[in-house]
């Protein structure tokens, strides 16, 4: 779900990608300071512009600190690895998926929830 509306555009405002991965603007731009791979262009206003390889990274360094519990210096190291390894696409990709396959479970779990209601109710 994801992953197809990040396919159909090019460019995305730090706002748009602020709601696709829950988070806040001060957070990625935070976050261009300490993971070079972020980085992403400015448009004409000088407003970043992100592209959808930045927007899998965004999701992996999320991953790596909120789930995994890297702290930035750890996450940073581990994405170096990658690069090294060549497999930071792939690591990236696969971090995008989880983050939709998440939201979709929590969004199944939701939809239970309010038919578990209506059901008693009843």
């Amino acid at each position: 779900m994801r992953r197809e509306r990040i396919a159909r555009r090019e460019y995305f405002s730090i706002g748009e990608v602020c709601d696709m991965t829950d988070l806040k603007p001060h957070v990625l731009r935070y976050w261009e300071t300490q993971f070079r791979e972020l980085s992403p262009s400015k448009n004409r206003a000088g407003n970043r512009v992100y592209r959808a390889r930045e927007i899998k990274l965004i999701e992996l360094v999320k991953n790596l600190l909120y789930a995994e519990k890297y702290t930035i210096d750890g996450a940073r190291q581990k994405l170096d690895n990658m690069r090294d390894e060549g497999t930071l696409d792939d690591a990236a990709g696969r971090a995008l998926d989880r983050q939709a396959i998440g939201r979709l479970q929590e969004g199944v779990q939701n939809l239970l929830r309010i038919l578990d209601d209506d059901l008693s109710v009843e």
